[in-house]
């Protein structure tokens, strides 16, 4: 059964689709197990997708545009505000951008970025988080968080940096084989021709310098080549216009990048804790 929470923060894409989604069954006679047949999803899972205690997938979306939609595109319409809805407060605003830039820079300076986690990494930390989240806000998180990753095979394609501090590698999220896993994944994702990888060693700031020590950053370039900032901390959000701050953080991303590994040193030492080491 849905949780009375769900019913409440459910957000207004995710009501109109479980509302239509039920009225068209209907008029097909269909039960939740026979929808659930058409669209290769379980009863159960039409049933959550109907009472709100989990909002429709991407692919369930997709289904239900094939089986129920009827040329309207109502269901594939709902996809992407759908997907902004089950996003944190912090990162809705954010997340369009994301999804459309033409350029991602980000250098992340506690975990792996959410572009790059696997779902098991993902579940490990957003479950582990304070305050604890309900279950089923978890995976909806967790399903959120991995819809993101579309943007590594969208056309026109992006161009997508990441440099990570090397603790952040070494860091145990979850358990020694999620994080061997996620090791392996991330070395995936650096052998794509639109990603650079780079790794700021742990030795960064020994000799004085460290130009990351103020937090992580991302930078984006719009499909208008604007230059926005993104800033999160602490549940906060904060996205940068400012043409100056813009500049100063691109400034600082450069010279974070310029005092990490190259990308075959950094692809390396990725394999080398992946235990892929050739």
């Amino acid at each position: 059964m849905a949780r009375a929470e769900n019913k409440v923060t459910a957000g207004p894409t995710a009501q109109m689709v479980a509302n239509l989604a039920r009225k068209l069954r209907a008029r097909k006679g269909w039960t939740q197990e026979q929808l659930g047949t058409e669209l290769g999803f379980s009863g159960a899972a039409v049933s959550a997708m109907e009472t709100l205690a989990q909002p429709a997938s991407d692919d369930m979306l997709v289904q239900l545009e094939r089986v129920l939609g009827d040329g309207m595109d109502i269901f594939e319409d709902a996809r992407v505000p759908v997907r902004l809805e089950k996003f944190p407060e912090q990162f809705k605003d954010f997340a369009p951008l994301e999804q459309h830039a033409v350029v991602l820079q980000m250098y992340e300076t506690l975990v792996i970025n959410g572009l790059f986690q696997t779902e098991e990494y993902a579940r490990a930390l957003i479950g582990g988080g304070y305050p604890p989240l309900p279950e089923q806000r978890v995976e909806e998180l967790v399903q959120a968080r991995m819809e993101r990753q579309a943007i590594f095979d969208r056309q026109p394609v992006a161009t997508i940096e990441l440099i990570l501090e090397e603790a952040v590698l070494r860091r145990v999220i979850g358990s020694p084989e999620i994080m061997r896993a996620q090791m392996q994944h991330l070395a995936a994702c650096a052998r794509r021709r639109n990603v650079n990888l780079y790794v700021l060693p742990l030795g960064c700031g020994a000799d004085g310098e460290h130009a990351g020590a103020r937090g992580g950053i991302t930078l984006v370039e719009t499909p208008d080549h604007d230059h926005l900032g993104y800033l999160e901390v602490q549940d906060e959000g904060l996205l940068i216009t400012d043409p100056a701050k813009v500049s100063t953080y691109a400034r600082r991303y450069a010279k974070i990048r310029a005092q990490a590994l190259d990308l075959r040193e950094s692809l390396g030492l990725v394999e080398e804790l992946a235990g892929e080491q050739r």
